[in-house]
């Protein structure tokens, strides 16, 4: 459980860095479709870091009940 979990952390810094090629190559193109990639990045990079969070904080409670 714990390595899935881990793993889904960096599928969200994979969205957050094709968002934001999508914002660097859609900018002078489109600029409503470059910002609602640049929220897709926003919100993918928050999403990355709260669900480290998480995850260390559920390994720190296993470790706790084990011992």
């Amino acid at each position: 459980m714990i390595k899935i979990l881990r793993y889904t952390e960096y599928v969200y810094l994979v969205v957050a860095v094709f968002a934001a090629y999508r914002v660097f190559t859609d900018w002078n193109i489109d600029r409503n479709n470059a910002y609602l990639f640049l929220f897709f990045a926003v919100v993918s990079i928050g999403m990355f870091f709260f669900r480290r969070s998480f995850r260390q904080k559920f390994e720190r409670r296993n470790r706790e009940n084990q011992q």
